[in-house]
């Protein structure tokens, strides 16, 4: 045993029982969190929601069973799904757990033992071999090739060399080579040292802090449907107040006036307005997992589409993850990649693209390869004869092998000063590589017998390079006005050049702002709180434990499928399976496609509902009969309008999405435009329907009036479905084919309509009639002026210059 050893003979059994007992284990403790009931009831919260439990109550008093199931049934659906999506979302912290070794090697009474993971205290002597998982926090006493896999911590990819001599503890994480933290793995070499902290003292521990301490608002999407919901809760209380103040004037029975303000409240809610945004989220997540993206939060499919600020990892997401020689300098490039492989410990895969060893090493093993350069052949022939290791203190390695000759790699200012050959123009070479962000390695030989008097052979740069569609897509974001943020453990000199190269770093962006390099966990957290701060909609990636309380953070968090961690994961809202930057881009396209659909879908729904709320008030006010009884207009709200309705949230998404800038963050889903296309839709065909029932009930009496007027309404409502897809092309420009669904739907459900009237059954529960041959042609024809009237406006719009045809559905 070596004395630094020997000062590491570690604790007591009766000191570590002492510290344990006094401390706690070493685990991540989970931190307390929403109680699954909690989840539950936060799911009935909001203006609509309240909205439609009020609906089904009244209806249930009023005896109105069949709306009262239907509306509670919308409900309960509504707050399932939720319900699952945030209780999958609390076990971020949990997948902490999982990384903390189950045992571990620490001196215990001047012997090693084996211990539970849990066990290890502050102060224990812990032993490391390669393969292991770092149980704790240490400081090293001994590092012997010692190199640590500390990507989930940090993002750096390659492994860290480790050594003894001291480093300021306020340094980076990334910094510290002389500790080792919980969490990560030891890749090669062995080592020991002295544990400093466990469980939620260590850096990993941090890091559950910082992630249990986020807190998430709510999406856009969330915020504008509570808008609109509770412009329909007022909405609906000034109806009735309204209805019942007109029939108390009137002396109308208790009653009948009840029965009108029910029936006015059931026809101003949506009630399909819930299920058609999760359909339209639902579709959005199957178009995406085609564009290899998972979604994990339904809301986060449309949040994504407006967003303007993507926070990115660079290894694996904007680069390969794979590194690659990619410039070489020297009078003969096979003489120095085979001098490079000659100097080398990694083994290449049959498949000559994969290996294990250092990543460096492989990257020149690989590039070696199709010069006709084997290493193995190389063992082969030239047997090795003395080695001397990689070392972060000598920062070189060396082979001699059985030609005699002695191969060198390593930093280009430790293998530069021994050579006494071939060196000129090599430090502006070596400067011209560094400043495009390579690491550089010079390779030398020697025929000597010393490591002095060697013959510079010339300079093997190495990089991560960037995706070629990460170019392409990061171009593409700038277009759609979103900014990309690079945000990486690596050097402040590679990260800029990657960031120029991938067009993140414009002569109009400052380096500051849209790269970071050496980023802790904790500045990706106060980068992405700080682009919120300005207003920004903030999508997060990430792969590593580090990522984790920053994806939870920002408005939506993308983990990485293939290489990320399972806390990164279980913390995001979505998954990229290829992780790549390009599918983010993707998604952002379709993203941007549900708003469009869900904001065409909302005004197609409400304008149904102003026309049967224009319908229900014009009659009330004219003294006459309601039109429409309760329960017809539930029909017309859930089947005639609903199933439409979620055929418009399919629609193909309009081509030039990605040419528009992000929508704002406080934009109103319904503006000025929306409001008045459904004011004055809803108004045209309650003109229609009015006119139609005033005619019958003069002419024919109530219930022939009220079977009319119930038909012309449907009728008009499921040929208005066509138009309602665009605002500005008409409706056989976007094309009937296009959206099967909605062909097939208004098909079956004006089938369905005309059998309401002939089913006895139906006829019972809804109040309906037969519709002889004449009125079933009128119904259809009336039916059709409203479509026809907008249709000619859309006309005659572009025929004065103020409208012109849009892409998609647009």
């Amino acid at each position: 045993m070596s004395a630094d050893t020997a000062a590491l003979a570690g604790l007591s059994s009766a000191e570590a029982r002492s510290r344990l007992s006094e401390h706690g284990p070493n685990e991540i403790l989970r931190e307390k969190g929403t109680s699954p009931w909690a989840i539950l009831a936060a799911q009935f919260k909001g203006a609509l929601i309240w909205l439609l439990l009020g609906a089904c109550v009244v209806s249930a008093v009023l005896g109105e069973v069949v709306e009262a199931v239907a509306i509670g049934a919308i409900v309960l659906l509504n707050a399932l799904v939720g319900f699952i999506q945030e209780y999958r979302a609390e076990r971020a912290v949990e997948a902490l757990r999982s990384m903390t070794a189950p045992r571990a090697r620490v001196l215990r009474d001047g012997a090693t033992a084996v211990i539970p993971a849990t066990d290890v205290v502050v102060g224990d002597a812990l032993v490391l071999e390669a393969g292991d998982i770092v149980p704790a926090d240490a400081r090293l006493r001994v590092a012997d090739a010692l190199r640590i896999n500390e990507a989930p911590l940090t993002g750096e990819s390659a492994p860290v060399q480790k050594r003894i001599a001291a480093v300021a503890t306020d340094a980076h994480l990334a910094d510290r080579t002389d500790c080792v933290f919980m969490g990560t793995s030891v890749s090669a070499g062995t080592g020991s040292g002295e544990v400093i902290a466990t469980g939620m003292g260590t850096e990993l521990g941090k890091i559950a802090h910082l992630l249990a301490a986020v807190e998430q608002g709510p999406t856009p999407l969330q915020r504008r449907l509570e808008s609109v919901g509770r412009m329909l809760l007022y909405l609906c209380l000034g109806i009735v107040a309204l209805v019942a103040g007109l029939g108390f004037l009137r002396g109308l029975p208790r009653m009948e006036i009840l029965l009108s303000a029910v029936s006015l409240a059931v026809a101003a809610v949506p009630e399909g307005l819930a299920a058609v945004v999760t359909v339209a989220l639902a579709l959005g997540v199957q178009r995406m997992a085609a564009r290899h993206v998972l979604i994990r939060t339904l809301p986060s499919v449309e949040t994504l589409g407006c967003a303007t600020v993507i926070c990115t990892d660079k290894t694996g997401t904007l680069t390969t993850g794979v590194m690659v020689v990619r410039e070489l300098w020297g009078p003969d490039h096979d003489a120095v990649l085979f001098a490079a492989a000659a100097c080398s410990d990694a083994e290449l895969a049959a498949d000559g693209r994969s290996g294990t060893g250092d990543p460096t090493e492989l990257a020149i093993l690989m590039a070696a390869l199709p010069r006709g350069i084997d290493r193995k052949a190389i063992e082969s022939e030239r047997p090795r004869l003395a080695v001397e290791p990689f070392d972060a203190d000598t920062r070189r390695m060396s082979i001699r092998r059985g030609d005699g000759r002695l191969y060198v790699k390593g930093a280009v200012e430790v293998v530069l000063p021994a050579c006494v050959s071939g060196t000129a123009n090599a430090e502006a070479a070596h400067v011209a590589m560094a400043r495009i962000g390579l690491r550089v390695l010079a390779v030398a030989v020697g025929d000597g017998p010393g490591e002095t008097d060697l013959a510079l052979l010339g300079l093997v740069g190495i990089a991560d390079p960037p995706r070629t569609e990460a170019i392409a897509a990061v171009a593409l974001a700038r277009g759609a006005g979103i900014k990309t943020v690079m945000i990486t453990g690596d050097h402040p000199a590679t990260a800029e050049a990657i960031g120029r190269e991938l067009g993140i770093l414009t002569p109009d962006d400052t380096a500051a702002e849209v790269v970071h390099a050496r980023a802790t966990p904790g500045d990706k957290l106060r980068i992405v709180r700080e682009w919120k701060a300005r207003g920004d909609v903030v999508a997060m990636t990430g792969d590593g434990v580090n990522d984790a309380p920053a994806l939870r953070e920002a408005h939506i968090g993308i983990a990485m499928g293939r290489t990320g961690t399972e806390v990164t994961r279980e913390a995001s809202d979505m998954i990229l399976t290829d992780d790549n930057f390009a599918s983010i881009v993707a998604a952002v396209q379709e993203g941007r496609g549900i708003y469009d659909n869900i904001q065409k879908t909302l005004v197609y729904l409400l304008a149904g509902n102003v026309g049967e709320l224009a319908v229900m008030l014009g009659a009330s006010a004219a003294g006459l009969p309601l039109p429409l009884l309760p329960l017809q207009l539930l029909w017309i709200n859930l089947v005639t309008d609903g199933l439409p309705a979620l055929a418009l949230v399919g629609d193909p998404v309009a081509d030039d999405l990605l040419r528009r800038r992000p929508r704002k963050p406080d934009e109103r889903m319904l503006g000025r435009p929306q409001w008045t296309t459904i004011v004055v839709t809803g108004l045209l065909q309650a003109a229609v329907t009015i006119s139609v029932f005033a005619w019958a009930l003069e002419a024919r009496g109530l219930g022939e009036a009220r079977n009319l007027a119930f038909s012309v309404i449907v009728f008009a409502e499921l040929f208005r479905s066509f138009a309602a897809r665009s605002t500005k092309r008409l409706f056989w420009e976007v094309g009937a084919f296009t959206n099967l669904r909605l062909l097939g739907i208004v098909l079956v459900s004006f089938l369905v309509q005309l059998g309401l009237h002939h089913i006895p059954f139906a006829q019972t529960l809804l109040g309906t009639a037969r519709l002889s041959t004449a009125d079933c042609a009128l119904s259809v024809a009336l039916g059709l002026i409203p479509v026809s009237i907008l249709e000619c406006a859309k006309l005659v719009r572009r025929i004065a210059g103020r409208s012109a045809p849009g892409g998609g559905g647009a």
